[in-house]
């Protein structure tokens, strides 16, 4: 047995401690139990925030903050200069939400160091656990934001462009949470993560289904966020006749039916889209629709058949603004290109479930993390433990203690083997 197989036998995850600081951290919220609600910069954000910076203080590790919020909890290990193996994933939550979605990887990420500590391994590297920033879109529209300024793909000019809905922009919302400075600043230095690894639920029912202890992630969907407005002609409900409407709503409803048939044309289950959003003015009974405004999803892990797709909705779109006599318009939001898990990482985790006797498949990620941007700055894995029936993004979201432990217990294996390197 090699020196590093002989430690990573003693690592034990403590499961009663985490599922009770999982549950704790549900407490922070803005929603009744069972349900969490934590908006990024909210007082229960701050609050939760505090919460596992006390943790992460008292297993004797180095905490700082950006000025956007990201907080780092570094483990220095035998070399502090070299550049650091990171996990981490998010504490902010969506409206009535569950109380799993990245708090397993943030609080599972804290474990796994501490369950090492026990276990007397002393990292060659740093080890560094992170906690990123707004990574739902909630408050601002626009996910996975700290993990965007983190690696780059966006700048500090969205400091004064995003707002909330309320108008308050990222500036003075997270200056008023305590969080100042320069934006340009939080982009990390070139070469500063070894490498990346998260661990998260799966949000979806495979695992859970082929009664798999863990999913290895090889590749991470992107999404292209759509606006679509349609503008038809208002009128009485009751004095414009059928053959003389340009109703807006209707036009908006096969565009939607549009959406749907452009996704299932491409084949693959990796595709998927969502109208999410129906805003209709004047939004009365009795008043033909004027003016719609849809918001559709495009995700795929293959950036050229997402391509493919939207494509397609522009050429849908096109027809029936022609047909129906309405203007239609598409705005391109965002559009970000899907992420590739790195091999030396996805063999990590593999080892790491065989040596733990532990049941895994290879797995597609369809909902995007902040994973996605740290691979465009470090070779990334991600792994995944089954949630009950797929479920998340709701109250009823369960995550069992044993395979969070599970998950906890490979990403120590894991962050042991690439920090001894």
């Amino acid at each position: 047995m090699s020196a590093l197989s002989a430690q990573s036998a003693r690592i034990v995850i403590d499961s009663d401690r985490l599922n009770q600081e999982l549950t704790t951290l549900a407490t922070f919220s803005d929603s009744a139990p069972p349900a969490v609600t934590r908006i990024v910069f909210s007082d229960s954000d701050l609050r939760a925030r505090d919460y596992v910076k006390s943790l992460c203080l008292d297993a004797g590790l180095e905490v700082r903050e950006d000025s956007v919020g990201n907080t780092f909890a570094r483990w220095s290990g035998d070399r502090p200069g070299e550049a650091a193996v990171g996990t981490g994933s998010h504490i902010d939550a969506i409206p009535n939400a569950g109380r799993f979605d990245g708090t397993v990887g943030v609080l599972g990420g804290l474990e796994a160091i501490r369950a090492l500590k026990r276990s007397e391994f002393l990292p060659a590297r740093p080890i560094e656990l992170v906690i990123f920033t707004s990574e739902e879109p909630t408050r601002f529209g626009i996910g996975c934001l700290g993990s965007r300024l983190l690696s780059g793909s966006r700048d500090a000019s969205v400091d004064k462009k995003l707002k909330d809905k309320g108008g308050q922009t990222l500036r003075d919302a997270r200056t008023m949470a305590g969080f100042s400075g320069d934006l340009g600043q939080v982009l990390l230095p070139r070469g500063y993560y070894e490498r990346f690894v998260e661990l998260h639920i799966e949000q979806g029912p495979l695992l859970e289904q082929e009664q798999l202890d863990i999913g290895v992630v090889t590749a991470i969907a992107a999404p292209a966020s759509l606006g679509i407005s349609v503008e038809g002609q208002g009128g009485h409900a009751g004095g414009v006749l059928m053959p003389d409407r340009r109703d807006a709503l209707c036009a908006a409803a096969e565009i939607v039916l549009a959406v749907e048939w452009a996704v299932k044309s491409t084949g693959s289950f990796d595709t998927v889209g969502t109208t999410g959003v129906c805003d209709v003015f004047p939004s009365a009974v009795n008043s033909i629709p004027s003016r719609v405004r849809l918001e559709v999803d495009l995700r795929d892990i293959d950036e050229q058949r997402r391509e493919t797709v939207l494509r397609l909705i522009r050429q849908r779109c096109q027809e029936v603004a022609l047909r129906r006599s309405v203007d239609v318009q598409i705005e391109v939001v965002n559009a970000d290109a899907p992420g590739e898990c790195a091999r030396e990482v996805v063999e990590a985790i593999e080892g790491a479930c065989r040596r733990n006797q532990f049941q895994f498949r290879k797995i597609v990620s369809r909902a995007y993390h902040d994973s996605l941007f740290m691979s465009r700055i470090a070779p990334t894995g991600m792994i995944f433990i089954p949630c009950r029936d797929g479920i998340s993004h709701r109250p009823e979201e369960y995550a069992s203690p044993d395979a969070i432990s599970n998950g906890t217990r490979v990403l120590a294996h894991v962050l042991a083997e690439l920090a001894s390197r």
